[in-house]
């Protein structure tokens, strides 16, 4: 499927290019049903779906403790605390290593080998994770979510800096929204897939840790299917570079440590946003459950279809929202509206006794808003080379702010009740919300363009472009 030097002339020459008209599919050499131009949408919407794939493996297997918590405290006979290490292995390693992940995508891996790589180690310490379950041995299964850790966090940068490299300028937020929605889709399916596995499992190979082992062994194929999607991806990038002659537009700059503290104002706005905003969403679900059966009178299954429409919704609303973005631009604006929405959703839960799905709906729409919003920002800031290092700093802040806030949570919940953590949440949203402010008016002041309409963005990109010629 590689390109011919045929082909590049052909796709190269002022009638095939598709830049003069993208509706153009090139037969020769692909096939007489593939568009061979990696311009044309249909091609771009193929790297899309399988970009979206990337960290699907990942999400799925993040949460398997979470889906089999009972299981694996009765088989492995775990209490609470050996319990919560799996996750914590996972995010306290990575406040420091999702930022070095990111510098190694921009300095010395690339993106296409830095995929393949924290994919592969996604891939390994889920396995060693399983092997650990199966042989009773919870120190590998430590060792293995550790090793996972690695992986999954700079697999995210990848995504995220793939993400631009492909789709920079009118689309990039839906993608973005994409992204998460094919994530959370992760998430839910593994929420309700895993533990129906293993009683599966169960019902003829008894209950038990060999039981569990095989159940978790059964989910790394998602792992491998994304490991396997790295790869895919490697390709077309490699042969979208070859054609379309990406190495001669670069600058041949290259990123630095010591370029981090020369990072514009703005980067660090978004990290406090980011950081703020997401602490308020992951850990309430967490501890959510007990509020709605609590506090509102819910049974446990209702009160479970409610803390996780969060996710559902987000899944299912989040390209739409990206969508609208990318039609108006704004993205300030839009992310100020988002924060605002859910200080709204946790004011209702906190000080009223309305029905919780209506807080809760606004919530999940408020969150696509913000994820879609937020993140593509990073690259109207920052040059392309340096994206993957700001990727990575603005996600090691969101995992330090992650950890220490879900173990404040739980014990503000055991001490001082769910009226004090929802102040608690509110608080850090204001502070979410402030520094949005901030980041409006820090960009106005110096006329940047991270809350430029559509329409004047695409003004500015064709002067840009008459500009360079």
């Amino acid at each position: 499927m590689s390109a011919t030097e045929d082909e590049q002339q052909r796709l190269l020459q002022p009638g095939n290019n598709s830049s003069d008209n993208p509706e153009i599919v090139i037969a020769s050499g692909c096939g007489a049903s593939l568009p061979c131009d990696p311009r044309r949408k249909l091609h771009k919407y193929l790297v899309l779906i399988i970009m979206c794939l990337l960290s699907f493996g990942s999400y799925f297997v993040y949460d398997n403790p979470a889906a089999l918590q009972d299981v694996m405290e009765r088989d492995l006979n775990l209490n609470n605390e050996k319990y919560m290490l799996f996750y914590a292995l996972y995010s306290y390693p990575n406040v420091i290593l999702c930022f070095f992940g990111g510098f190694l995508i921009d300095r010395v891996f690339g993106t296409r080998l830095g995929a393949i790589i924290f994919s592969s180690f996604v891939t390994i310490g889920h396995f060693l994770f399983a092997a650990g379950a199966l042989v009773n041995k919870p120190g590998l299964m430590d060792f293995g979510r550790f090793v996972f850790g690695i992986g999954g966090e700079s697999l995210c940068v990848t995504q995220n800096t793939y993400a631009v490299s492909w789709f920079k300028g009118k689309e990039l937020n839906m993608v973005f929204g994409l992204q998460l929605s094919l994530s959370r889709v992760g998430s839910t399916v593994n929420m309700n897939t895993m533990k129906p596995l293993y009683d599966h499992l169960a019902s003829f190979m008894g209950i038990g840790h060999h039981t569990l082992g095989i159940t978790l062994f059964i989910a790394g194929v998602f792992c491998v299917f994304s490991l396997l999607c790295a790869f895919a991806m490697a390709f077309f990038d490699k042969r979208a570079e070859r054609i379309l002659k990406k190495k001669e537009a670069l600058t041949g700059e290259t990123i630095r440590i010591s370029d981090v503290k020369n990072f514009p104002l703005e980067v660090w706005l978004l990290s406090v946003i980011c950081v703020a905003y997401y602490v308020t969403i992951f850990p309430f679900v967490d501890v959510g459950l007990l509020f709605y059966e609590m506090k509102f009178d819910q049974s446990a299954k209702l009160a479970s279809l409610c803390n996780s429409l969060v996710y559902i919704l987000s899944a299912a609303m989040s390209p739409f929202t990206g969508f609208a973005i990318d039609k108006t631009g704004r993205n300030v604006f839009w992310v100020i509206a988002g924060v605002v929405l859910t200080i709204i959703s946790h004011g209702l839960l906190a000080f009223t006794f309305f029905n919780p799905f209506i807080p809760v709906v606004l919530m999940g729409f408020a969150y696509s808003i913000v994820a879609s919003a937020l993140w593509p920002m990073a690259s109207y800031i920052v040059p392309e080379y340096q994206l993957g290092t700001v990727y990575g700093l603005m996600q090691a802040i969101q995992n330090l702010g992650l950890a220490t806030i879900a173990q404040a949570a739980g014990a503000i919940v055991d001490t001082k009740g769910y009226l004090l953590l929802e102040m608690f949440f509110l608080a850090l949203l204001c502070i979410a919300l402030i520094f949005s402010l901030l980041l409006y008016f820090v960009n106005a002041y110096k006329k940047g363009n991270l809350n430029l309409s559509t329409a004047k963005r695409k003004q500015l990109a064709k002067l840009e472009e008459k500009a360079a010629q």
